[in-house]
């Protein structure tokens, strides 16, 4: 009886162990590669499982289906012979469709992925300068994506993205750029700054133009005015039947108007004199402008 109590108590056990081989759990995300006797046997989903126990069937690998990344560091050099550090972003997953591929196939996905990775921008980058390096690094990264994608699609993986994220010259050409970009930008604020004095100057030579033919404009229609006013005055004087010559008329409408200019500058309260400044004088100055007069007929 106790034997056979034994027996079954081993029997028990032996279930309860088989259990945990029997049973599994897949995460979500993930699948598992389950093998027979060392063969693929199947893929099995997240989910709960049964297989074969006592080594029948076994995990061979859990792989995840979530998107990873594998940052690398590549080295290379510019069709103009600079030596460039390129930090690159690769953005990869299995592809769900083939996963059988993607264990079986690689024994090492990322150093494989690194290595294609490293071919395609050492093929790409030399054909281009420093300059168009940093312009076309986009471009760049995308044909090495589609280049990469392409060759590991065969292996179940799927390229999602290539980042190119830092792009580092050697330090003293990175030095010889810096000192270059600050000689143009004084140079352009040299530039700058003498444009600004030329137009400050050609302003100023405009405004001192525009100021003397305004002030020119202003003393001919002054002297205009001048000459309608004593017209003018003849005529009025003419009209009114006063038996004068015209000679006269000036004579006395100059007179007249030399008194005024004394007025104007008595009442300024200054300290001008004027010579000569007798009568004599004044019939001196009429004598003169009458003959200037007669002269320009």
């Amino acid at each position: 009886m106790a034997f056979v109590l034994i027996v079954f108590l081993v029997i028990i056990i032996v279930g309860l162990m088989s259990l945990g081989t029997v049973f599994f759990v897949v995460k979500q995300q993930s699948v598992a590669i389950v093998e027979r006797l060392g063969k693929y046997q199947t893929t099995a989903n997240p989910g709960f499982h049964v297989k074969m126990p006592w080594g029948i069937d076994r995990i061979a690998a859990r792989i995840q289906l979530r998107l990873m990344q594998n940052e690398m560091i590549v080295e290379t050099k510019t069709s103009d012979n600079v030596f460039v550090t390129m930090s690159v972003a690769t953005q990869y997953r299995v592809n769900e469709l083939n996963i059988k591929d993607a264990y079986y196939k690689l024994m090492n996905p990322v150093e494989q992925i690194k290595a294609y990775i490293e071919d395609a921008l050492r093929s790409a980058v030399p054909k281009l300068t420093l300059d168009e390096l940093f312009e076309k690094k986009d471009e760049i990264a995308l044909e090495v994506q589609h280049q990469v994608a392409e060759e590991m699609q065969t292996y179940g993986y799927v390229i999602v993205k290539a980042l190119i994220t830092r792009v580092e010259p050697d330090a003293e050409v990175k030095q010889s750029m810096n000192e270059i970009n600050a000689a143009q930008r004084k140079q352009d604020a040299s530039q700058m700054l003498a444009n600004a004095d030329k137009i400050r100057i050609v302003t100023a030579a405009e405004a001192e133009a525009e100021k003397d033919r305004l002030h020119g404009v202003g003393i001919a229609e002054q002297r205009k005015a001048i000459v309608d006013g004593l017209a003018q005055q003849i005529t009025e004087m003419k009209s009114t039947g006063i038996d004068l010559t015209e000679e006269q008329i000036m004579s006395i409408l100059l007179t007249n108007q030399y008194l005024d200019t004394l007025n104007q500058f008595a009442a300024g309260g200054g300290s001008t004199i004027f010579l000569p400044a007798g009568a004599e004088g004044v019939e001196d100055l009429r004598t003169q402008i009458l003959s200037a007069i007669k002269a320009s007929k």
